[in-house]
């Protein structure tokens, strides 16, 4: 013990062993071990910079550096031309068939906003079907590898987080993987790691025991590397990955479109962005910045650069609004992962002020007011470190609802994601020839139809009542 208070000194935070006498042995001896599974110096080297007031969010100075994205780094769905979207889809349907394209799922959150004790994708949204967002997501894998007409099985890697990582294994195995190869869906944990209090001492959750929290979806870099993810994608011939979270009912897992944009245009990441509706709608945009491609937080830029407009179109011109679907070259992952290179370490540190339960000597208090600082890096950060970055613009309509808060929410909510898959499958039918008579629920099963492909022969001079399935 002796040593371990030397240890914690060096690093000013011989507090955590303030309360050791109230533990007996096998306490004791779960506090010494807890303490020794952090690396001291990187963890207090973190605090501190993220203290320092000239490296934190707020002293991010970004009107003075920041830039459009050049014209040649970015695509779109809707401008480009039909026969060159097609050459797009196709390549990236080959790749899916060679096995070359893996997909990465964030998944490491809670349902907490959602109001349910167990992890999100796990939530069964109300659809007809009684889906959830993880079987959904699942059959449009299953659906992929049947329109690649190729060998090649798709390889999904599921980061969680300590609290949902045997919930979410034991929903697979239920579900028998909704009807995937268990070999071919990969479960890896994000770290967690302390949380601070206001002058950098790390919290105790209890006498025993100090508090932690995930490390952002940007922890997935240091899974990566520490889970041995990248060298399974090696062995597995995996040259290209889909990243996304789980949130989103309306995700394309493995887009072919935005997969053979990405590879037909050399770039080692990709990032699907969808158009800011107003000045100050709260999402992040894709800018450059420095000379650097980065994703600038809504609080970031003035009002005045958030208003700026394009005289000839009309669009917001710093409107490339950022919604977590990446494309990444494997390539570049291992370069970002390398221990040599260490680029991990440079990633922006953010600084979430939270609301953070601590030990006070008796009881572990529940804060009705922020008591401390949870670190987190986020998955667009690595962005400054590539010179190759290519933006795919997709209607939002189509491609993002995401799912966040509880029923009584105003946005974000179980009926907004359900009205959002519902219009996105009506417009399927009548795009195929179908019509409808009626208003109401109308949900197409993934392992029907992808993206409206191939329902002409089911739909096309028929008319629908709703609610409707088609499975």
């Amino acid at each position: 013990m002796e040593a371990l208070q030397v240890k914690l000194k060096c690093f000013n935070q011989e507090h955590l062993l303030q309360y050791v006498d109230q533990c007996d042995e096998s306490e004791r001896l779960a506090l010494f071990k807890d303490i020794e599974s952090i690396d001291l110096e990187d963890v207090c080297n973190d605090i501190e910079i993220a203290l320092t007031p000239n490296n934190s969010d707020d002293s991010l100075e970004v009107d003075p550096c920041i830039e459009q994205i050049p014209a040649e780094d970015r695509g779109s769905y809707n401008l480009t031309d039909p026969d060159k979207l097609e050459n797009y889809r196709n390549l990236g349907l080959k790749s899916i068939g060679m096995g070359k394209v893996g997909v990465i799922l964030l998944a490491g959150g809670q349902g907490t906003r959602l109001g349910v004790p167990y992890p999100k994708g796990m939530y069964d949204v109300g659809l007809p079907s009684g889906k959830s967002l993880f079987q959904i997501q699942m059959e449009r894998i299953r659906r992929l590898e049947e329109l690649s007409g190729g060998s090649g099985q798709i390889c999904i890697y599921i980061m969680t987080s300590s609290h949902t990582l045997k919930p979410t294994e034991e929903f697979f195995i239920n579900k028998d993987y909704f009807g995937l190869r268990p070999e071919n869906v990969v479960f890896f944990e994000q770290q967690m790691i302390p949380c601070f209090d206001f002058d950098g001492k790390i919290i105790l959750e209890n006498k025993n025991k100090i508090s932690r929290a995930p490390n952002g979806n940007g922890g997935l870099y240091f899974a990566l590397r520490d889970e041995g993810i990248l060298e399974h994608m090696r062995k597995r011939g995996i040259e290209y990955i889909h990243t996304y979270c789980v949130d989103n009912i309306l995700v394309k897992i493995a887009d072919p479109y935005f997969i053979g944009y990405c590879i037909d245009s050399g770039v080692e990441v990709g990032n699907k962005v969808v158009k800011k509706e107003v000045p100050n709608e709260a999402v992040g945009v894709v800018c450059r910045l420095r000379g650097k491609y980065h994703v600038i937080e809504y609080s970031e830029i003035s009002t005045e650069l958030s208003e700026l407009k394009d005289e000839k179109t009309g669009d917001l011109i710093y409107n490339a609004a950022n919604i977590c679907n990446h494309f990444f070259t494997l390539k570049f992952l291992q370069r970002i992962c390398c221990p040599s290179e260490n680029l991990i370490k440079k990633l922006r540190q953010h600084n979430a002020k939270k609301k953070i339960p601590y030990y006070d000597g008796n009881v572990t208090v529940k804060p009705t007011s922020n008591t401390g600082i949870k670190l987190e890096r986020f998955v667009f950060d690595v962005f400054e470190f590539t010179e190759r970055l290519g933006v795919w613009d997709v209607p939002r309509e189509d491609e993002i609802s995401p799912l966040k808060n509880s029923e009584n929410a105003p946005k974000d909510n179980p009926k907004t994601a359900r009205e959002a898959l519902y219009n996105l499958h009506r417009k399927y039918i009548e795009t195929a020839g179908g019509t409808f008579t009626n208003s109401g629920p109308v949900e197409i099963s993934p392992l029907v139809s992808y993206d409206g492909e191939e329902l002409e022969k089911r739909v096309k001079r028929v008319a629908f009542t709703c609610p409707i399935e088609l499975k």
